[in-house]
């Protein structure tokens, strides 16, 4: 191979790579707005965000939700390319549970025994886990569609991470809706929904994004 032919095959990766970086990121944001949109006509944010955005436990939980989001979108744009080194991005994951498994130690440490269970229970479970799957399919669809420009190593991981990003992005709509704050309702709740969508993710992903 001589260096005219060489200079011209890496000229064309990097305008594929390019493309792929701009269909992803079109992807994830309409998949935003969706969500946005659906959360908007469907639910909406509850009665008093304006006191509750005042109060840091209200807060913490886009902190969180927002976390899982960009992290895990960073990952999808690594692993929609078939020689993907995850490298910081794998670990950035972990951002999202730490986060959450902190703040779930500091409320038991501040708040009574008794009101363990209460603040764990709260008043909107059943909401949540069916919230949050179904503000993620808009964003799931609009980033498995991108990622079928790409072409993942591992479909089935790559539609995991999608769903991730997809349950982040959800998860933050549906914090402004849900009035339970406490980060022991979070740490018992959000996670079992993100769950839910992470699994339907591989599970489409297996199939839609072989190649």
């Amino acid at each position: 191979m001589d260096t005219s032919h060489l200079v011209r095959l890496l000229s064309q990766d990097g305008a594929v790579r390019a493309r792929l970086t701009v269909v992803l990121a079109g992807g994830f944001c309409a998949g935003i707005a969706i969500a946005a949109l659906m959360f908007l006509v469907a639910i909406g944010p509850r009665p008093d965000i304006l006191a509750a955005a005042r109060t840091p436990r209200f807060l913490f939980k886009f902190i969180v939700t927002g976390a899982l989001a960009v992290s895990a979108g960073l990952l999808v744009f690594r692993l929609s390319r078939p020689d993907p080194p995850p490298g910081a991005a794998s670990w950035a994951l972990l951002a999202a549970p730490l986060l959450l498994v902190g703040a779930g130690l500091a409320e038991l440490v501040a708040m009574p025994p008794a009101s363990w269970p209460t603040l764990m229970i709260g008043e909107n479970a059943a909401v949540c886990l069916t919230v949050v799957p179904l503000l993620s399919i808009g964003p799931l669809a609009c980033l498995l569609l991108a990622m079928r420009d790409g072409a993942p190593a591992n479909p089935g991981a790559a539609g995991a991470v999608a769903g991730l990003a997809a349950s982040g992005v959800a998860a933050s709509f549906y914090a402004a809706n849900c009035t339970d704050d406490s980060p022991l309702f979070v740490l018992a709740w959000y996670p079992l929904a993100v769950a839910v969508v992470a699994a339907a993710g591989f599970f489409i992903g297996r199939r839609a994004l072989r190649w």
